[in-house]
């Protein structure tokens, strides 16, 4: 698998990213060990400590926890929390942005509604 890195954000951000998307998204559950530093930083030819700084973070944020000498794991709960956290991100920030650009462009809801509908009957 081939993944981009954006330059405007540090990878070891990114990478957090993506794994916080894989638990969201349930490839990851909890109580399962993450890939290791090694294998990451040989799949994508990353430094270790990016990795490990990548995890680190996943770490201080009670997502994932170390085992000495098995590896990084996914903690119970875990998803249920990123599930909030994500959640409150998007009703506090995300949101009122968007919203705040939906009024700028006068788009109605009847509109939003139609481009909606209209987009769910060209995926079937």
């Amino acid at each position: 698998m081939q993944i981009h890195w954006d330059d405007t954000q540090p990878i070891y951000l990114q990478l957090r990213d993506r794994v916080l998307n894989m638990i969201l998204d349930g490839s990851l559950q909890e109580g399962d060990a993450l890939p290791s530093v090694r294998n990451i930083s040989a799949e994508y030819q990353l430094n270790p400590i990016t990795v490990s700084k990548a995890y680190q973070l996943l770490v201080e944020s009670e997502l994932a926890e170390k085992r000495r000498g098995l590896g990084m794991f996914v903690i119970e709960g875990a998803k249920e929390k990123l599930l909030k956290q994500e959640r409150e991100q998007f009703l506090t920030v995300e949101w009122p942005a968007l919203l705040q650009k939906i009024e700028r462009l006068q788009i109605s809801l009847d509109e939003l509604f139609k481009r909606t509908k209209d987009e769910e009957s060209d995926h079937e």
